[in-house]
């Protein structure tokens, strides 16, 4: 039997989400702002080739099925993070290109972006699936908080490091600093991940030899197993109300409480002061609980948080409808620091379950679960901050006032937290059929092997 993972293996798979965020980070942020200011091109432009790259990620259960089907998933995992980083290089090149040959620069950059959503696809979706596999239910609220909390990391030093380099700019030391940030990050990655996962078992080997099943009656198999449909139901509608928010809270703190850029700046930095709290908090409390239940007590405090997290979210929301109808009067920082919070709640609950339910239903399918999860949520993410600045620009212009257009777009954003954490409880919801089906399905793998059952039913890993 594979042993789980330790505290300092689930910190060295953390690093790697670090190395991870690091280039996307610098690919998602520095890359805009170089676009629309050093070379006056659309803001559509970068936003274009960000909204590409999530629409790449669609292909996550490609890469997940087939780190299911291999011995080991750090190949999966190194060669993920390997292509985000000459995607990153390349598209620091396409945009030198760009700027005295805007076509050709313009396709290579899509190339470049295409390599990134490819790069995040295959190592994030293996890095779950890994830890998914690995880690110890007790451990898994930690795991993710851990998880997270690093990435973000690497997404500050990263801008702190290369802010700090890129000046004065030009485009040759923008090539530079993305070629040592993309390098040092694989590094990490690579020393990060070497060892972790341990030597091939023979029951992995015999699954790599085995017969390969089909990958769209795979997608099939999980379809049907109602614990992962109502889970991607719930990932989709929570990141996108998650993600709504992300181009429109600055801009409502500017045009309807009066602003400076860095205010607006500073309120953003005490939104994230919550959200690593919340994660902290949620990962620490799961730590403890972890002493004294086993796997099921464990997953039901997670869905608890969950639902929990959600539902704050949904009121701190709300409370930022009620502050664009009051205007400066309200107390607008606090209330954006409980939005923080609650996020961070909610986003490593969400993981932490993710961990967890990825192990359900058919035996030896975590990355195609992880897969599919990410999916929706790349969906969610590409889709969320176009639809909240679209709907902004569009009730502004409707209602003729700032105000009533973020009052609807906030509550609409609240209306899809309830939604979640409604979702979020039918996760854990017994199916009245799912006995005699799941039965059915998990008898026998596709290729005609015995497949292990769920180890325990849905109320107890929701």
């Amino acid at each position: 039997m594979t042993k789980p993972l330790s505290w300092l293996g689930i910190a060295r798979l953390g690093l790697v989400q670090c190395a991870i965020g690091s280039i996307v980070a610098l690919c998602t942020s520095t890359f805009n702002r170089v676009m629309v200011v050093e070379l006056s091109l659309a803001a559509s432009v970068p936003a274009g080739l960000v909204a590409w790259h999530y629409a790449i990620q669609l292909s996550r259960p490609r890469w997940g099925f087939g780190s299911d089907l291999g011995a080991r998933r750090t190949p999966w995992i190194i060669g993920g993070v390997g292509m985000l980083a000459l995607g990153a290089v390349l598209a620091s090149a396409a945009i030198a290109v760009m700027r005295d040959a805007p076509v050709p620069g313009a396709v290579l950059a899509i190339a470049a972006f295409a390599m990134i959503g490819v790069g995040v696809g295959a190592a994030g979706t293996s890095l779950l699936a890994l830890m998914a596999a690995r880690t110890a239910p007790q451990r898994r609220p930690a795991a993710a908080a851990i998880t997270w909390i690093l990435m973000i990391f690497g997404i500050v030093v990263t801008a702190i490091v290369a802010g700090g380099l890129l000046d004065p700019f030009s485009e040759q030391r923008l090539a530079m600093v993305t070629g040592g940030v993309a390098a040092m990050a694989f590094l990490v990655a690579l020393v990060a991940v070497a060892g972790v996962e341990g030597a091939q078992t023979a029951s992995a080997a015999q699954a790599a030899t085995a017969p390969r099943p089909d990958f769209r009656a795979a997608v099939a198999e999980m379809w049907a197993e109602q614990t992962a449909r109502r889970f991607t139901l719930f990932v989709f509608a929570s990141m996108l109300a998650y993600s709504t928010q992300d181009l429109i809270l600055e801009p409502f703190a500017g045009l309807v409480f009066k602003m400076t850029p860095g205010q607006s700046t500073q309120m953003s930095g005490v939104q994230h002061m919550g959200v690593l709290l919340g994660m902290v908090l949620v990962g620490a409390f799961g730590g403890a609980l972890g002493k004294y239940k086993a796997g099921g007590g464990a997953s039901v405090w997670l869905r608890g948080w969950t639902i929990a997290g959600c539902l704050a979210s949904a009121v701190a929301l709300a409370g930022l409808a009620c502050a664009a109808i009051v205007g400066p009067g309200w107390p607008l920082q606090p209330t954006v620091f409980a939005l923080g919070f609650a996020n961070g709640v909610f986003a490593v609950a969400a993981i932490g379950s993710m961990m967890g339910l990825a192990g359900e239903g058919r035996g030896g399918r975590e990355g195609l679960r992880m897969g599919v999860w990410g999916a929706a949520q790349a969906m969610a993410f590409g889709l969320g901050g176009f639809l909240g600045a679209v709907l902004v620009d569009g009730l502004r212009a409707a209602f003729g006032a700032d105000a009533p257009a973020f009052v609807a777009v906030f509550s609409l954003e609240a209306a899809l937290f309830g939604l979640a954490a409604w979702l979020a409880v039918r996760v854990g919801a017994a199916d009245p059929a799912a006995p005699a089906s799941s039965t059915a399905r998990d008898v026998t793998s596709s290729s005609g092997a015995a497949a292990p059952a769920s180890l325990s039913g849905l109320e107890a890993r929701g």
